[in-house]
């Protein structure tokens, strides 16, 4: 692995536990993302001379740790903060139960205070190191508008005086709307990157999985945190099947289902089993689609009629393109791939999701399905036209050779 490579993967494993202490330690949003930054620019000029340190981590949080440090020093306004981050060093908060920066980064980002846009994009950021132009992408924003939405949050936050913490537990319920769509960006990032050349990145989805164990203790009487869990586990279960030996994505029909998480598969199963049967929240929902998929033994067995049953109820429930698109390609596998080419032909134009390479590559597959070639290469051609990571890229390219 080059420096380049460690650092480049030190930044997507460590940014977010990084800047969620900083921010703990400082009490400064903007101080702890600029002390980050700062670490990992000292990675790039250091790392070169003197080879990749043992623990990546470690060294960027102990780099930097000293930034912060250095910068309330100079600063005679903060002397007594300082003093108290100093204390902190050396004395837990007895006050506060949970002890995970991360956590308590979730649930102060999500505070009802700020607008749910807000919320997620304020926690991208900080806690999935998300640039910001990534971020205006996923919200169909332009890099400068989300900025300005950015700064607007962190000094909502700071006017508002609220507290980096996790609520008492009379006060979880209104935040977990955002709390939870934020875990679920966090596992998605990690289980099919928008960006970069991995299939997984592992220690995302480990992550999220990790954290919404701990929201799922927090309120076990709350249906979609059990049915976000369910969800991230048996996605997750698939994981060891998902890459091939050359670095390309298998697709899920293709993948060796002996090589799937059994035990993974297992909780999640439970998990979905022990919702109320009427639970129709778009997590219970999404958990139920991916339960048919898991429980299938062998491909061809597949209930592709209740998957595709299972998608209409969910985009009645949460409607977006995104569900549009996978109800679009659920139908086309259930009734015929013409059918599901017309749902997709409904997309067509919606700008949340036009300049992105999802549509040309359901578009592409489908028409492949239906012995259309010359279309399906036009389709494959525009989605690779557009694919931000290589390693789709790559599962595209071939797909397209084949024909």
């Amino acid at each position: 692995m080059t420096v380049e490579d460690a650092i480049r993967t030190a930044f997507r494993e460590e940014w977010g536990r990084i800047v969620a202490g900083l921010i703990r330690m400082t009490g400064d949003w903007a101080l702890a993302e600029d002390c980050a930054q700062e670490a990992f620019a000292a990675a790039l000029r250091r790392w070169p001379l003197d080879g990749v340190p043992g623990s990546p981590g470690g060294w960027l949080t102990t780099t930097a740790r000293n930034r912060a440090l250095d910068r309330l020093r100079r600063s005679a306004v903060e002397a007594r903060k300082l003093e108290e981050v100093l204390a902190m060093q050396h004395e837990p908060d007895p006050a506060q139960p949970i002890e995970d920066d991360r956590l308590r980064l979730i649930f102060t980002c999500c505070h009802p205070a700020l607008a749910l846009e807000a919320r997620v994009a304020l926690t991208l950021r900080t806690l999935c190191g998300l640039t910001v132009a990534e971020i205006g992408r996923a919200f169909g924003a332009s890099e400068a508008a989300m900025a300005k939405r950015l700064v607007r949050a962190r000094a909502k936050i700071e006017a508002a005086g609220i507290p980096y913490e996790v609520p008492e537990p009379e006060a979880l319920p209104e935040r977990l709307p955002g709390v939870l769509a934020v875990l679920y960006l966090l596992f998605t990032e990690g289980y099919a990157p928008h960006e970069g050349d991995r299939v997984v990145r592992e220690p995302l989805t480990e992550e999220a999985i990790r954290l919404t164990r701990l929201v799922a203790g927090l309120l076990p009487a709350e249906p979609e945190v059990r049915a976000l869990l369910a969800l991230e586990l048996l996605h997750d279960a698939r994981r060891p099947a998902r890459v091939g030996d050359d670095g390309v994505p298998v697709p899920l029909d293709e993948q060796d289902r002996d090589r799937w998480d059994a035990a993974r598969i297992t909780e999640g199963a439970a998990l979905v089993d022990g919702l109320d049967p009427a639970a129709d929240g778009p997590y219970a929902l999404q958990a139920r689609i991916a339960l048919e998929h898991d429980r299938a033994p062998v491909e061809p067995l597949t209930d592709r009629r209740a998957i595709a049953d299972l998608y209409a109820r969910l985009a009645a429930r949460a409607p977006s393109p995104f569900v549009e698109l996978a109800r679009a390609v659920a139908v086309g596998l259930a009734d015929g791939p013409d059918a599901g080419l017309a749902l997709l032909d409904r997309l067509d134009g919606d700008r949340r999701i036009a300049s992105g390479h999802q549509l040309p590559a359901a578009r592409a597959e489908l028409l492949r399905r239906a012995g259309r070639r010359d279309e399906a290469r036009d389709a494959y051609d525009l989605a690779l036209a557009r694919v931000p990571n290589a390693a789709e890229r790559a599962f595209l390219e071939r797909r397209r050779a084949e024909l």
